[in-house]
């Protein structure tokens, strides 16, 4: 297994997202260790501007050369901006999943839901046992 990049600003699912916070906006992604899993990804589907999500709820897919995988919203709210050079270019999520792979922007209904999510410590105690 490779060593992944985690920063210890994001916070993380279960399911491999994960969410930098600013404030009540909230860029989503996959991680570094997902994309690895996922291998070479060839289309992206997100969701429109104007969309309402629900923390823990299928928002996207994510498809690769050898699964298909939903994507997971972090926080409940509305989706405010689409990374659409993804939707032209997804083989980009690939190659920086943690800055210019970002997915989504959300403007989150209520901080309370981050503490459902993980931080960094407990994200890489969770891909280690993997």
């Amino acid at each position: 297994m490779g060593t992944f990049h985690i920063p210890e600003d994001f916070y993380y699912t279960k399911d491999h997202e994960w969410a930098q916070v600013d404030e009540n906006i909230v860029t989503v992604g996959v991680t570094e260790f997902a994309q690895d899993q996922l291998g070479e990804i060839v289309y992206v589907d997100l969701p429109e501007e104007g969309q309402k999500v629900t923390q823990n709820q299928a928002f996207g897919v994510v498809e690769s050369v050898k699964a298909v995988s939903d994507l997971f919203a972090p926080v409940s709210g509305t989706v405010i901006e689409v990374n659409s050079a993804l939707l032209d270019d997804p083989a980009s999520l690939n190659d920086d999943p943690n800055n210019d792979g970002w997915l989504v922007r959300i403007e989150m209904d209520s901080e309370k839901e981050l503490a459902n999510l993980m931080r960094a410590p407990d994200y890489k105690k969770l891909i280690s046992e993997k």
